[in-house]
């Protein structure tokens, strides 16, 4: 695990190549072919657009959830997705009942400012997210100063656990990368209150 010194509020912990290059490849490769993937529409102002990624809600039954307004169809957990909850969980030495998956076909697929602070997830519980396939930035910012920001690269296999306070007091962004032309899956497992 990275020893890492974080800013105050931002609870991490970090495990670079926590999967070995040979697992991560071959999860990387059944989720893509497994998982029901799709594409999601969000209305902004007025008007209905294409999430710029592909997803998939995966959740044990009565774990529904919803957020920028979409309510997630809840997917049975596929074999791949439930035997790398199982390691996850043993990993975070903590319990995660749903799984959102975000597929990001190249670097011009990305992910917004937000916090994962909706109603349904649990405050008090972590957020473990893995990262398989290209390389990508993950970027943080304090809710209350967006001068204070931190940035980590997340490589093929890294596992990243986002401990309380953490969606508090920061917002976490995935930006687009250009240059990026192979694919990347984060995996992020949750808690959410029945």
């Amino acid at each position: 695990m990275s020893s890492d010194i974080y800013p105050e509020g931002l609870a991490l912990r970090h495990w670079p190549g926590w999967l070995g290059a040979e697992k991560a490849n071959a999860y990387l490769e059944q989720l893509l072919k497994e998982v029901p993937w799709k594409q999601e529409q969000i209305k902004l102002f007025g008007r209905q657009h294409p999430l710029p990624r592909l997803t998939c809600w995966m959740a044990d039954p009565g774990c529904g959830y919803c957020y920028s307004g979409l309510q997630n169809v809840v997917e049975s957990w596929t074999p791949t997705a439930q035997t790398i909850r199982e390691q996850v969980t043993k990993a975070a030495a903590s319990p995660f009942n749903s799984l959102l998956l975000n597929y990001y076909r190249t670097g011009v697929d990305a992910m917004g400012w937000h916090a994962d602070d909706e109603p349904e997830l649990d405050p008090n519980a972590s957020i473990a997210s893995l990262s398989l396939g290209a390389s990508r930035s993950f970027r943080f910012k304090a809710k209350t100063n967006s001068k204070i920001n931190f940035s980590l690269e997340l490589h093929h296999g890294d596992l990243l656990l986002m401990d309380p306070p953490t969606q508090d007091g920061w917002l976490h962004a995935l930006p687009k990368r250009l240059r990026v032309q192979t694919a990347r899956l984060n995996l992020t497992f949750r808690v959410v209150r029945n």
